[in-house]
């Protein structure tokens, strides 16, 4: 056993808070693995606590699962539900601990009798990211391959599948990967990205959960141990519409004894509502599946303001692999007859704007892939962010190092993941934003320090183009709007009951200030399409 959260007659007080004396009440007892994540969790549970019931005694037990002795078997040939879990419960159920705080993602998914989930507070950013040794460019430009660490089937199918097109091309083949097994605490796991590479336990790259390295970035002992191993690394954080992680990844549950209403009732003021109805799905999928296909399954959750929850899944089923999405769509209309406004893409002109130099920015996102001039060398080590996934695909096969996306959702969508410490990522007001000419008034208050136009879309002046383009319009219901400027340009053509759709992001938000009626958003163009089909 441990003493994190107590010591003699004293409750630790939150980081920065003084010392106070204890109540005369029993204390508490919170049950928790012992490596340096899970105690930044429970600390983070214990802070939260002593915020909602200042007086309330309580100390951190230390209890080792199979799961902390055994680092060498894979995860996918353990088949022990409990493997994370089972002597927590057994302290919770014998008197020895009163709580306990998982990692969601880690717990059986079948009900453990004697054992009621009190709270799910908010969850972490539900992501993965993949963290790469310095040298990483310099081995790719040599066509040497990447050796990627993790321990999971599902990380090793997704993250490799979306890598092999998202890494830069900067030698003379595509990115070559190969994977690792990776068990152990996060920092003996990043450890090995420092390791000689003639080392057979070196690796190139490691995929974790972005939560858990923001808990630890967020933990005293945890930052101490994390802030030197991820000194000069690259990363890449995986969008979760090419790479969806486990079912309630992100996600803690708290733990007490069923029919224990003292600790429930505490434990309750930590829940989260939304959290809980979210994870719940999720969890509620990978259980239907049968066993052997559970440790393939991918599900995240996604609140958007403008689309609802999106539920990111992937998995293997009998036949093939598959990606889903399944969010609030609208009814699906019937007779209904689309305009996309490819042809309207395809007849008009890009201009390039001469951009003007300032210096190097703290981060640079490109509203897309255009945005960067085709001829000119990205500087290196230039923190870079983009909209989607295919403008990370074709920054990728120009050579240009992407760390992650906003999913097609909208730069709002993903300012909060950008505020995450432990990414090391400058204010807004350090960026820079590349987009189109008729887009840069949008940005007024997005808070970025610097908006530059780069380039333009210069509507088709080609006759024959117009009066084909015209006559689609008129014969089509639907219409699937590409920016707010294309609208405006064609508006006077489309027909009195036109029913409109966009992506959620800036688009959106204009088309609404203009007042434009039966307009939906939707997560992208594809899915639009799925849902006209």
């Amino acid at each position: 056993m441990g003493c994190n959260g107590r010591c003699g007659d004293y409750l630790l007080a939150p980081s920065g808070g003084r010392l106070k004396p204890m109540a005369q009440r029993s204390t508490l007892r919170l049950g928790t693995r012992g490596s340096l994540l899970a105690v930044a969790q429970s600390r983070l549970v214990l802070r939260a606590l002593h915020a909602v019931d200042p007086g309330q005694p309580l100390e951190l037990v230390s209890v080792e699962t199979r799961g902390d002795r055994d680092r060498d078997t894979p995860l996918s040939a353990v088949g022990d539900p409990g493997f994370f879990s089972a002597e927590l419960d057994r302290a919770l159920l014998t008197e020895q601990v009163d709580f306990c705080v998982h990692s969601m993602k880690d717990l059986p998914l079948e009900p453990r009798p004697g054992i009621r989930q009190a709270a799910v507070p908010a969850r972490e950013h539900p992501h993965d990211v993949v963290l790469f040794r310095a040298d990483a460019t310099a081995l790719l430009a040599s066509d040497q391959p990447l050796r990627i660490g993790t321990s999971s089937a599902r990380r090793a199918t997704l993250a490799g599948g979306f890598l092999r097109e998202a890494l830069p091309r900067l030698g003379a083949q595509p990115p070559q990967l190969t994977f690792a097994p990776l068990r152990g605490p996060v920092e003996q796991r990043l450890a090995r990205l420092r390791l000689p590479r003639a080392h057979p336990q070196a690796l190139d790259g490691a995929v974790l959960a972005l939560a858990g390295l923001a808990r630890l970035w967020g933990d005293r002992d945890g930052h101490a141990a994390l802030a030197p191993l991820l000194q000069d690394t690259r990363l890449m954080l995986l969008p979760l519409s090419a790479c969806p992680t486990a079912a309630g990844q992100g996600a803690l549950a708290i733990d007490c004894r069923d029919g224990d209403a003292r600790v429930a009732g505490l434990l309750a003021q930590l829940h989260d509502a939304a959290t809980a109805r979210r994870v719940a799905r999720e969890l509620s999928l990978a259980a239907a599946l049968p066993a052997g296909e559970r440790d393939g399954f991918a599900a995240s959750s996604l609140p958007d303001a403008n689309c609802g929850t999106l539920l990111f899944m992937a998995g293997s089923g009998a036949s093939r692999p598959y990606h889903r999405l399944a969010w609030r769509r609208p009814p699906p209309p019937a007779g209904a007859r689309a305009w996309d406004g490819s042809d309207w893409a395809g007849a008009s002109h890009l201009r390039r704007i001469a951009r003007r130099s300032s210096g190097k920015p703290g981060a640079l996102f490109l509203a897309h892939w255009r945005a960067w001039p085709g001829a000119a060398p990205m500087p290196p080590d230039t923190r870079v962010w983009v909209s989607g996934v295919e403008s990370w695909r074709q920054l990728a096969r120009r050579g240009v190092w992407v760390e992650g996306c906003a999913d097609n959702l909208g730069f709002r969508a993903i300012t909060p993941l950008l505020a995450a410490a432990v990414l090391r990522l400058p204010p807004l007001a350090d960026w820079t934003v590349m987009t189109r000419e008729d887009a840069v008034a949008s940005w007024h208050d997005s808070g970025v320090g610097r908006v530059q136009a780069t380039y333009a879309i210069d509507s088709p002046s080609d006759p024959v183009a117009l009066a084909t383009i015209r006559a689609r319009l008129a014969q089509s219901t639907h219409f699937y709007w590409g920016s707010a400027a294309q609208f405006q340009a064609l508006r006077a053509w489309l027909p009195a009951d036109a029913h409109h759709a966009c992506g959620p992001g800036k688009t959106f938000q204009a088309l609404r200030a203009q007042g434009v009626g039966n307009l939906h958003p939707f997560p992208s163009r594809q899915e639009w399409r799925s849902w006209l089909a």
